[in-house]
């Protein structure tokens, strides 16, 4: 079938119309426009996502209001050579391109006697502004946050980075939904192939729709298997445009409003944006903090176990007599304490999401207050399990990203089964199986591990913007995600030489 715009106004409307049956929200307006002699046209949009034709303040409504009074060659003419300059229309040959651009949330006007459809373009579909950040929050720099537009989210990268050298290409995902989606980057700084090789993980798979940036990031991983994330996530323009300026790229999906940012490292996802706007010596206690945080809510609760239950002897004998005066009369192994209360805290941390906002604060720290106390008072468990287990949970909140966060809680389990049966042994080797696994990842050809591993050939120093960060002035190179011989970011100014009449001032005559 012929999927071309015809010049006979009835046929497209007709074509249109058995697209758009039982489509309620899709209005059609014909009308009439020209002097003396009437030319039919069509105005076909959603509802919701147009300004009314009529207003003068919108771009169809100029057009109409200018088109009204002018001869049917006149309007032709217009039409055809955008006599109003509008920034916006565009011209589609055919009926798929303007359906498309219609469910996007433009208008398409047709014009009798003309072979194309023009796409104007309207406020597009209701959705939440600019807002502030929520989930990462800081203490100095932007409180700006991603909205649900794709194209809203490039605006607030480009007001950051004003340079033709940002690009973005957009591209359509899902099926059924026909999902924008964008990726943004520095040409002269991200590598050819990292480049290539996204957009082949992006198009290695066909899918209904994309409701959501997590399904790229789940469908265009190679380690699906793995429950630490692969692609970094972020809410923040601020901290997605610094890692543009590194040479990693940031992929956009419309109706989310986070930024997924690749390649990813173990220690990218340590960093907060806040973490080069204070001073460098600061910014190096909370990054040990930051990885002290990973070793309490990954192994800790193990650590207690292998312990307290097969090793009591390396602890100080005062301590060991404290701890078996605790658990005096508590009728339950240490292990199924820890998993009791570890267990009870998730219960707690997932009520306090899914209920409303002061009701959900109040039910984590009331529930937590109650549930503990009473179970020591009853002697169910040990005072000590509730304060390991609060500086478990302490861990884990002090870790900046939520999925690496989540990947360590899940693990957690492992390390208490490992310690529970074969006690320090166990916790020496669920360190090394971690280890194993996380130096086996890979972010599109980028070491997990990067740059505590292969750290001599990519040039780069654990100690320079890793556990420490050294000061502004000292990192005068970018990380290993940017091409080779685009690398230098920062070098000094020499000051100009002083001027002969300035030569002694301040001195004395």
């Amino acid at each position: 079938m012929d999927d071309r715009i015809s010049t006979v106004l009835k046929e497209n409307q007709e074509r249109m119309e058995a697209l758009c049956q039982n489509c309620d929200d899709i209005l059609f307006r014909p009308m009439k426009l020209g002097v003396p002699e009437a030319v039919d046209c069509l105005v076909v949009y959603i509802e919701v996502a147009v300004s009314n034709m009529m207003l003068e303040d919108s771009v169809i409504g100029k057009l109409l209001n200018h088109l009204w009074e002018l001869s049917p060659g006149d309007i032709r003419r217009a039409v055809e050579e955008n006599g109003l300059g509008i920034s916006d229309v565009t011209e589609f040959d055919s009926l798929e391109q303007a359906m498309d651009a219609m469910l996007a949330g433009n208008a398409i006007f047709f014009l009798d006697g003309y072979d194309k459809a023009l796409k104007i373009a309207s406020k597009g579909y209701p959705g939440l502004g600019v807002s502030k950040a929520e989930a990462e929050k800081v203490l100095r720099g932007s409180h700006e946050a991603f909205s649900e537009s794709v194209k809203l989210n490039t605006a607030l990268l480009r007001k950051r980075i004003r340079s033709t050298g940002l690009k973005v290409e957009e591209n359509f995902l899902g099926v059924r939904s026909n999902t924008v989606t964008a990726l943004v980057y520095m040409e002269d700084l991200v590598r050819p192939e990292l480049l290539r090789e996204i957009k082949k993980e992006l198009q290695s798979f066909v899918i209904d729709a994309v409701p959501d940036s997590g399904i790229l990031e789940q469908l265009a991983s190679r380690f699906s298997w793995s429950p630490f994330p692969k692609f970094q996530t972020t809410e923040r323009p601020d901290k997605a445009s610094m890692a543009i300026m590194e040479g990693r790229i940031v992929l956009l999906s419309d109706n989310s409003p986070v930024a997924l940012l690749l390649p990813t490292t173990l220690n990218t996802l340590l960093q907060t944006s806040d973490d080069y706007y204070g001073n460098f010596e600061i910014t190096s206690l909370l990054r040990c903090i930051r990885y002290a945080a990973i070793f309490l809510a990954f192994s800790l609760p193990g650590l207690y176990l292998a312990v307290t239950c097969f090793h009591p002897q390396l602890l100080p004998t005062a301590l060991s007599l404290s701890l078996a005066e605790a658990r005096a009369g508590v009728p339950f192994p240490g292990v199924i304490e820890i998993l009791f209360l570890e267990l009870a805290f998730e219960l707690l941390r997932e009520a306090g999401l899914r209920m409303p906002g002061p009701i959900g604060n109040t039910i984590g720290i009331v529930g937590g207050l109650i549930i503990g106390q009473a179970a020591v008072s009853a002697n169910l468990l040990s005072p000590i399990v509730v304060i390991v287990t609060a500086l478990t949970a302490l861990g884990s909140f002090s870790i900046p990203n939520e999925e690496l966060s989540e990947a360590f809680r899940l693990l957690k389990y492992g390390m208490i089964f490992l310690c529970s049966l074969f006690g320090i042994y166990g916790f020496v080797f669920g360190w090394a199986l971690l280890l194993i696994h996380l130096g086996r990842l890979e972010s599109f050809e980028i070491p997990y591990l990067m740059p505590f591993v292969a750290a001599s050939e990519a040039g780069v120093s654990a100690f320079a913007d890793g556990i420490l960060r050294k000061p502004l002035q000292k990192l005068t190179k970018r990380p290993v995600f940017t091409r080779p011989g685009a690398r230098v970011r920062y070098r000094q100014v020499p000051a100009p030489e002083a001027r002969e009449d300035n030569v002694g001032v301040g001195r004395k005559s």
